[in-house]
């Protein structure tokens, strides 16, 4: 892409290309060495955000050997880094929680694409993201799908199918979907990270109400505050459980979502819920004729998140 057609880019595009060249890049991506089972019991991964998402990934795929916190979480408890290996995720390196528990860390690791960033220089090593994008500032999803690969990498052994139809079932799934005033997106285990991710795009896509929660937990909390014609998202693949769920959440007027791949293999249905998650943000900010971001658009709340993470 040319230097000129690139100035007169909207953000929404940059997302959308960034989104689409994902199924390409898996051929190029690399997993890191697996940490072994003792090391990983004493290892820690943070971040922030997206980053956060990541880093509960890991902690989930390795069994819950690994442990993701918080990064102010360890700044106001200290004695957690104790004896601990940590990961810091985080694309931009500058978010300055995880800046700050770097430099208190003896042995850290950045997962960074800046090798010269803040973080970088404060942790002993780093693994360098080395997606290709758009180079527009735009909501994270090949940079997340990067950093959430490489995370679940340095936990355990996977391959990944370079089968393009779990990007084309979930392009086909999302973009029939419907969203309403309110939406809840539930998951379990390995989705509930996914889960918190998709309604990350949805507020920075939207700026709609979004919630996100597991499926257990929902039921005792969120459906009390759920009103007719709201919109419930289950990611986890159909069970007598959650199918009783979608009956009884029905009969009440809510509109039930629940995407879903044939497979048992635990990565293939991470990839499709990650594309369903970004295609589902975006095929609704194209209803809505936008061409931008909501969270490029609203400064004032920018201005705080900025203030607060750097």
């Amino acid at each position: 892409m040319c230097g000129f057609s690139r100035l007169f880019m909207r953000t929404l595009e940059a997302y959308e290309r960034d989104i689409f060249s994902q199924p390409k890049f898996l051929y190029k991506f690399k997993t890191q060495k697996p940490l072994s089972s003792k090391i990983q019991k004493n290892t820690i991964f943070t971040g922030s955000g997206d980053s956060l998402v990541s880093a509960m990934l890991a902690e989930v795929f390795s069994n819950y050997l690994v442990k993701s916190v918080d990064p102010l979480d360890l700044l106001k408890n200290k004695s957690i880094l104790k004896n601990k290996m940590v990961y810091f995720v985080s694309i931009s390196g500058n978010t300055i929680s995880n800046i700050k528990v770097a430099k208190m860390t003896t042995k850290s690791t950045a997962i960074t694409s800046q090798s010269k960033s803040k973080l970088a220089n404060a942790c002993s090593k780093s693994i360098i993201l080395k997606f290709p994008n758009s180079n527009m500032f735009t909501a994270g999803s090949i940079s997340f799908l990067e950093s959430a690969l490489t995370c679940i990498s340095l936990v355990t052994r996977f391959s990944i199918s370079k089968d393009s139809r779990i990007f084309k079932k979930a392009l086909f799934d999302a973009k029939k979907t419907t969203l309403g005033k309110r939406i809840f997106i539930l998951g379990n285990m390995y989705t509930f990270p996914i889960a918190m991710y998709c309604a990350a795009k949805i507020y920075e896509l939207l700026g709609y109400d979004a919630h996100f929660e597991r499926i257990e937990q929902f039921t005792h909390m969120e459906l009390f505050s759920i009103k007719k014609g709201d919109t419930v998202i289950i990611f986890e693949g159909k069970n007598s459980h959650n199918k009783k769920l979608i009956k009884n959440l029905k009969h009440i007027g809510l509109t039930i979502i629940h995407p879903q791949i044939k497979s048992k293999n635990k990565i293939l249905e991470l990839l499709y819920y990650v594309y369903f998650s970004q295609l589902l943000s975006l095929f609704e900010a194209k209803k809505r004729r936008k061409k931008d971001c909501h969270f490029i658009l609203a400064k004032r709340l920018r201005s705080v998140s900025n203030d607060m993470i750097y």
